[in-house]
């Protein structure tokens, strides 16, 4: 049983798209989170089957939470997150959780380093964040990705343990981050990526890098230190 939850932030362009492109006949249900759209974003999302769900307070993890939160009244087994942008190709689902429905992992990655990318689709800014993020997972807890990519899948189980609380741009690094310090199965599979429709709200803009790269470092930071201080109560 898959769910997806998709956060959408004035995606009325791309929406159609994305859930056009995914594999309904493996899908349970798909969440849009309406992250606070000025746009018909929830019009086009409802229009195109998925269900709708708002969540005001404005970042990417905030939107996730609240898909979360959502999904915990009849929690799949697997969920998927996706964007809205019609950047990563929503076919390629059954790849992501193909791992996990094999048995031979909890989370899986969905690693544009590895795949297909067209030219222009993952920023230089965007390339160099990722590349240094991952160095620095590896350094701290041996864990080696290649990509912070928001097209990923995770089973209900692990997603729980986690304890998932970043409500903007350290979402995704958190999530791997206190994957690796639980010692959860990871893997990453190649994914395609092309430039989105429409300007991105995070490497799109300076103001967006500069304070995604903050927060990926203070978030890289925290845990190392939560991490530590755990051994040293042991």
């Amino acid at each position: 049983m898959v769910d997806v939850v998709i956060p959408a932030l004035n995606e009325e362009k791309s929406l159609p798209r994305v859930l056009g492109d995914l594999p309904w006949e493996r899908i349970r249900q798909v969440l849009v989170v309406d992250n606070g759209s000025t746009d018909q974003t929830a019009r086009v999302a409802r229009e195109a089957g998925a269900r709708v769900v708002s969540e005001p307070q404005r970042g990417y993890g905030a939107a996730c939470l609240r898909g979360i939160e959502v999904l915990r009244e009849d929690p799949p087994e697997i969920l998927v997150f996706l964007d809205g942008d019609y950047s990563d190709h929503p076919e390629e689902l059954l790849r992501v959780i193909a791992p996990i429905e094999a048995g031979d992992a909890e989370l899986v990655i969905g690693s544009r380093t590895l795949g297909h990318r067209t030219a222009g689709a993952l920023l230089p800014q965007a390339r160099l964040g990722n590349a240094l993020a991952c160095v620095l997972m590896e350094w701290m807890y041996d864990y080696r990705f290649t990509d912070l990519g928001p097209f990923r899948a995770i089973t209900w189980e692990a997603l729980e343990a986690l304890g998932m609380a970043d409500e903007n741009y350290g979402w995704t690094v958190e999530m791997q981050i206190k994957a690796a310090r639980r010692q959860k199965s990871c893997v990453e599979v190649p994914v395609s990526y092309r430039k989105r429709v429409g300007t991105s709200k995070v490497t799109g803009t300076v103001r967006g890098t500069v304070l995604a790269s903050v927060k990926i470092l203070y978030t890289l930071g925290r845990e190392y230190l939560d991490a530590r201080s755990e051994k040293a109560r042991e």
